[in-house]
């Protein structure tokens, strides 16, 4: 697999099998995963890469939490701005008419939806989940190279056979899941990330996107 190949096929999957997710391949992945560019090579990730038993009890623990109707966990960071503007507005409303048009419910059904959120703390069915933390005392460019970490390690997750499903939704139970990893106090969840072998039966709306001279400017010319 070619790495235009690895970008395309790579998208968010709501469905994996309960194949177990080889050791080795999660070693050859984050092996090379920390070869990710940084900003003076400070290297500012942190990943705890959790299975088996321990990710069994985290999920129960959370679904506990939930059918209780347990608030989540106070914020540590802002995951979207409390006034997105046009166009990233209207690109996050078409995300989610899509995401629960597949789904076949409604917007009104609220409900329903936060059923169908719900299943991004059971990881989608994966056995296998990587939660990635950063240093709070760290600034926008060390967030930036959190990002590029993370997708590095998804196109690698492609190459191995391998499918992935970035979550900041585990950052509101940052407090169960640190119950779990005992992260030092130092460092804050970002994200979690399902992986596992994608479960052909679900069906998965691909979301689109913008078009280039929506996105890129060109300045000269050869």
């Amino acid at each position: 697999m070619d790495v235009y190949e690895a970008v395309t096929s790579r998208r968010a999957v709501r469905g994996f099998t309960d194949q177990h997710v080889p050791q080795e391949a999660l070693d050859r992945v984050l092996s090379t995963a920390a070869r990710t560019p940084s900003g003076s090579n400070i290297q500012p990730w942190h990943a705890y890469v959790l299975a088996g038993d321990p990710l069994a009890v985290l999920k129960k623990r959370v679904g506990e939490r939930l059918a209780a109707g347990d608030p989540f966990d106070e914020p540590e960071y802002e995951q979207y701005p409390s006034t997105l503007k046009s166009p990233y507005r209207e690109r996050r409303s078409a995300f989610g008419e899509q995401r629960y048009g597949a789904l076949g419910i409604p917007r009104e059904n609220i409900e329903a939806r936060q059923r169908a959120a719900s299943a991004n703390w059971d990881c989608f069915g994966a056995p296998t989940a990587l939660f990635c933390y950063i240093d709070r005392n760290m600034g926008r460019p060390q967030w930036s190279d959190v990002g590029m970490y993370l997708q590095t390690v998804m196109l690698l997750l492609r190459v191995e056979g391998l499918h992935s499903c970035p979550q900041m939704a585990w950052a509101k139970f940052h407090r169960t899941v640190a119950e779990i990893l005992s992260p030092p106090e130092e460092l804050l969840l970002f994200c979690g990330m399902s992986i596992g072998f994608e479960d052909a039966t679900v069906d998965h709306a691909r979301t689109g996107r913008a078009p280039l001279d929506r996105t890129v400017t060109f300045v000269g010319g050869n």
